[in-house]
């Protein structure tokens, strides 16, 4: 597959950032074959610890077609990083904004241009306990029925042992591997053309989402569970249970100061000191 359009700066990220990938992680690369030689495409990625994107960018770049990651718009004003952030291509995403479709303008700019655009469906870590792709958000489905684009799903594995979520120390020994499998663009077709609700983004998302799971589970060799981890349901339970719980706790005082009120007197009487 021909390299193309990767420049100064992406050729200087992976002259500092691949030796010592290839020093902390054995490779295991898959699925090369699905990325597209030509044309704009996206590829959905599952995120399960702080330097996958560097390993994944790895396996990217050597495919020939580099990622062009979204990322906070403020980090395109730091100095040096800033300097490598627009050198390197990747994608500004301006937070601030109220339309949806405008915070991803650039995306479909670059997917417009024949690029590779990087997504994080997740948005963050993964918090599912086990390591699983959580919900994801609908930011790359609205992208992908805007352009009509390939969608790639891709799963990854191995970083999230080497460095795993919000941990603050590196696992080196043994040696970790890093697997990763690109699979076949998602077929988002009975989507297209159709008024982009909430409701159809948020179904062709999980299309996505389910798509990068199974990809998963054939590196893991083992089911993921039938219900993806939702981190706002969890927060909305955790609140129900806070809830209950405090309540129980207030209920179980008022039961108890009777009882205790009782205990009190009968031991001031014991000890002479009752009226």
């Amino acid at each position: 597959m021909p390299r193309r359009r990767i420049g100064f700066w992406y050729r200087f990220a992976a002259v500092i950032c691949k030796p010592p990938l290839v020093v902390l992680l054995r490779r295991d690369w898959r699925g090369m074959e699905h990325i597209p030689a030509e044309g704009g495409f996206i590829t959905a990625v599952n995120h399960n610890s702080h330097i996958d994107p560097f390993a994944y960018a790895h396996f990217q770049y050597n495919t020939g077609r580099v990622p062009r990651f979204l990322a906070k718009s403020g980090l395109f004003k730091k100095g040096f990083v800033g300097a490598a952030m627009r050198g390197t291509g990747q994608i500004p995403v301006y937070r601030e904004s109220t339309d949806a479709l405008s915070a991803f303008r650039a995306a479909i700019d670059a997917v417009d241009r024949g690029e590779c655009v990087a997504f994080y469906p997740e948005g963050t870590l993964t918090r599912d306990p086990a390591g699983w792709p959580m919900t994801g958000k609908t930011g790359a489905a609205r992208v992908a029925l805007q352009t009509k684009c390939p969608v790639i799903p891709v799963a990854q594995w191995g970083c999230n042992e080497l460095l795993p979520p919000y941990a603050k120390k590196p696992h080196l020994l043994p040696r970790k591997t890093h697997r990763v499998l690109a699979g076949p663009p998602v077929d988002l077709t009975r989507f297209y053309d159709r008024e982009m609700t909430a409701e159809l983004l948020k179904e062709a998302t999980e299309v996505i989402m389910a798509a990068i799971t199974r990809q998963l589970e054939e590196i893991r060799g083992e089911k993921a569970p039938e219900t993806p981890y939702d981190p706002r349901r969890e927060r909305i339970e955790q609140r129900r249970r806070t809830k209950a719980q405090t309540e129980t706790q207030r209920s179980g005082q008022q039961t108890a100061s009777p009882v205790q009120s009782a205990q009190t007197a009968q031991s001031a009487q014991e000890e002479g000191l009752g009226k």
